[in-house]
């Protein structure tokens, strides 16, 4: 019996003891962030998973921890789905994040916005998809989640930090709070062991990347998803 729990991990690659990290049986991208990477299985931002990002409040640095990640993924656009504020364009080219490649998506409901987050991820056409939401279904976190099983796509869902709460199909969540010269991470869930103790992430200066003050903005033309639910670029 020993034998078979000590070789547990070559059963299958979604299996691992609970002492320890999983295996990544898919591909990440790294964090950024040496001590973050070093508590996600496979050091990094899981490809093709639920990813909840649950926060103190919107803008409290969720993209600034983002940045390194959406760095490496911008060959493809990067999709903002509902930001909570129209996006600052000189904050981030600030950060480096080509303008060309942001992609800002509006919908007029939560079905709609959800619906648009569903059919970026079937297309396949961006490298990564931040979606803001203040309240979502199970049943719609579920199809978020197959949805992004079969896409090469990060999937990053934000959400208030009180819905730590309620329970999710996400393979990763993470409670963000302020913090002087950055943020606090609580590792929420993970595959692998429990973390009780919180991370302190030191993050770049603060440009105001998603401001309702935002002066720099047009509309893309002939940018529609399908089904009628229009899209602005941000430049």
């Amino acid at each position: 019996m020993s034998a078979l729990l000590k070789d547990v991990e070559s059963i299958h690659p979604s299996l691992w003891r609970g002492a320890q990290l999983a295996r990544a049986y898919g591909k990440t991208v790294d964090t950024g962030y040496a001590a973050l990477s070093s508590e996600l299985p496979g050091g990094g931002w899981p490809v093709g998973a639920l990813v909840e990002l649950l926060v103190q409040q919107p803008g409290v640095g969720e993209m600034r921890l983002l940045k390194p990640a959406l760095e490496k993924v911008s060959r493809r656009p990067i999709a903002l789905l509902q930001p909570p504020h129209v996006p600052n364009a000189l904050a981030f080219s600030f950060l480096g994040l080509p303008l060309e490649k942001l992609m800002q998506v509006r919908a007029t409901s939560t079905a709609d916005a959800l619906w648009s987050a569903e059919q970026i991820l079937r297309a396949g056409s961006c490298g990564a998809l931040i979606a803001w939401q203040q309240h979502i279904r199970a049943e719609a976190l579920r199809r978020l989640h197959l949805a992004a099983q079969a896409t090469e796509t990060l999937l990053f869902l934000v959400r208030p930090l009180a819905s730590a709460q309620d329970a999710s199909p996400a393979t990763l969540r993470l409670g963000v709070r302020a913090a002087d010269e950055g943020i606090v991470i609580d590792v929420l869930k993970r595959r692998g062991p429990t973390r009780t103790e919180t991370l302190s992430i030191a993050l770049q200066p603060s440009p105001i990347l998603l401001s309702p003050y935002g002066r720099i903005r047009r509309r893309s033309p002939a940018q529609v998803i399908a089904g009628g639910v229009p899209s602005e670029v941000v430049a």
